[in-house]
């Protein structure tokens, strides 16, 4: 076995598909978005006999918290993802331990000599003691801090839009027919114009939930790394489209916004990912019917599966999340708990960026 270089594609997003692109975070665009987040990254391929068996996206972080090679939800090997993780079977497991490990020489070797302090490596199996000891076995421990979803609420899409409904939680369901005969809309698309009305929202929501929100760019370049692909939709929900006899008087107001809910979903060949959302506090139930709309159009894509993305696990996520963790629920669905986020220390001063994302989490109210 080799490890080389990936430069192609389609070869990149062949092998993704092939084996269930089960997170957009190790998707040839989320290495497109680090580049213009002006992160170095690297794209690998493991060889077996000229066939390539398994990827890495490793992204070279250099932050004021440390420096680190971060593989965001991968590395992926030649297995069927089973509902959105890669489970690994018994007979599996010695040949996956060794590519693992083909891929962890690599990586040690291009940290100690680039001068990154640790590996994190998080990975899309489902959280067993299997596949812990996988990673035990090579001298990696928990990390202090989640970089991305470690567990996740998610709809199968393969049932009708019936079932779908029958499957919600009866208030989320009223809520959806509410907003509709209450001439709420839902508006989508791809523009500069929709993600300046989400970004507009999200700043809201940063300034009510008091978290430190992404930046414009940030946002931005993640929307234009997979807008280019097709694979980004922005939804809008509110009184947008609304006749002015029908707005309640605190929207029929000139230069009143009237939008009340927004999100920024993305597209891989298997799954729609809400990751970025925005709200206003109000009693009208905007954001059920924009959630409902973005679940139609991964189903319309011919998705099997629409990801709520993070939801809270105690320990892991701050307890801000129970309340959105409530409302994904209501959606019904089934959680997917990934294998907690894995550290390989190389330098002594991974100290200093442990007690860095300790205080982090101490901050987020973990």
């Amino acid at each position: 076995m080799n490890i080389r270089v990936v430069t192609n594609k389609s070869e990149w997003n062949a092998f993704y598909n092939r084996v269930g692109s089960p997170s957009f975070h190790h998707s040839w665009e989320w290495g497109e978005f680090q580049k213009l987040c002006n992160n170095d990254i690297e794209r690998v391929g493991l060889y077996h006999n000229n066939n390539l068996v398994a990827i890495a996206l490793i992204v070279k972080v250099r932050s004021k918290r440390g420096k680190y090679l971060f593989i965001p939800h991968g590395p992926l090997f030649d297995i069927l993802q089973d509902r959105l993780t890669q489970k690994i079977f018994s007979q599996q497991f010695k040949s996956i331990g060794t590519q693992l490990a083909e891929f962890h020489r690599y990586l040690t070797n291009m940290a100690r000599s680039e001068g990154f302090w640790f590996i994190r490596i998080a990975p899309p199996m489902a959280r067993d003691d299997d596949h812990v000891s996988l990673f035990r076995a090579l001298g990696y421990r928990i990390a202090p801090i989640y970089v991305h979803a470690e567990t996740m609420w998610v709809i199968d899409l393969t049932q009708s839009e019936n079932e779908i409904l029958a499957n919600m939680r009866k208030n989320t369901r009223y809520a959806i027919r509410r907003a509709e005969r209450e001439h709420i809309s839902v508006i989508s698309n791809e523009s500069s114009e929709g993600l300046k009305k989400f970004l507009d929202l999200y700043h809201v929501t940063a300034d009510r939930e008091q978290f430190t929100p992404y930046s414009d760019i940030y946002i931005r370049h993640e929307f234009d790394a997979f807008e280019a692909a097709g694979n980004a939709i922005i939804f809008n929900s509110g009184f947008l489209n609304s006749p002015q006899e029908v707005l309640p008087p605190e929207f029929a107001q000139e230069g009143a916004s009237q939008n009340l809910a927004a999100s920024l979903v993305i597209f891989s060949k298997s799954s729609g990912f809400y990751h970025q959302g925005a709200s206003i506090h109000t009693k009208y139930p905007a954001a059920y019917l924009l959630q409902w709309h973005a679940i139609l159009e991964a189903k319309r894509r011919g998705c099997k599966y629409y990801s709520f993305h993070g939801i809270h696990d105690p320990g892991r996520t701050p307890k801000s999340w129970k309340g959105l963790s409530l409302f994904k629920h209501g959606f019904g669905g089934f959680q997917v708990d990934y294998l907690y986020t894995q550290d390989f220390i190389i330098s002594p001063m991974y100290l200093f960026s442990y007690l860095s994302d300790r205080y982090l989490n101490w901050r987020r109210g973990v």
